[in-house]
């Protein structure tokens, strides 16, 4: 088990088949203005690839698009809502199809409102993560041990999430409309990206 960094691009070879997890790090949570700097990458099998973006950066990164871009390969995310409009508006492709273990906590596990990855991993999973990085400066010249270990983490437990929650989705009921969620999450992102980020289209008002 190991982190694996790497510069502008994934190196070829590195991921098994299958689903792989993903996650996003940005100088911010408005797409448009702050820049994506990291994307973490898994594929269960114990590693984890952080593939760093700097300032300027072409966004080229063939192989990782490639990965990402495969329709044929299953991305887990944790609010993938959000992964998957700065992967479009900055690589250029949509990373599906997907599993969101945030919409599937919100669908099974109703008796609470902590849908964080933190209370996910701890509950259903057993472990502890730490969140102290998550608003660090991922834009930094130096990604820090602290910050490696904060961003692999992100995608460590995706795995064995949706695990548990496909079998929670099964026993209520939920796994069709789960996945209807699913399908309509990459709408959801380009929505966010032409402007209607807040506004229910689906409303009345």
């Amino acid at each position: 088990m190991a982190i694996h960094f790497h510069e502008e691009d994934l190196p070829e070879g590195v991921l098994a088949a299958g689903p792989v997890a993903v996650d996003t790090e940005t100088m911010g949570l408005i797409t448009g203005r702050d820049r994506l700097c990291l994307v973490q990458i898994s594929d269960g099998g114990g590693d984890e690839h952080l593939v760093r973006f700097g300032p300027g950066s072409a966004y080229h990164a063939p192989v990782l698009k490639a990965v990402l871009a495969d329709p044929n390969r299953l991305k887990l995310y944790h609010f993938a809502r959000f992964d998957l409009a700065a992967i479009e508006h900055y690589l250029g492709v949509m990373s599906a199809p997907v599993f969101c273990t945030k919409i599937a906590s919100k669908l099974t596990r109703t008796y609470t409102d902590r849908h964080g990855l933190k209370n996910l991993v701890s509950e259903l999973l057993g472990h502890e993560l730490s969140k102290q990085q998550q608003s660090s400066d991922w834009g930094a010249p130096v990604i820090t041990e602290a910050q490696r270990e904060y961003a692999a983490s992100d995608v460590r437990y995706l795995h064995r999430l949706r695990d548990v929650f496909e079998e929670r989705l099964a026993r209520e009921g939920r796994r069709e409309i789960a996945q209807a969620c699913f399908d309509f999450l990459p709408t959801r992102a380009r929505l966010d990206l032409a402007g209607w980020p807040e506004h229910d289209i689906f409303s009345h008002a």
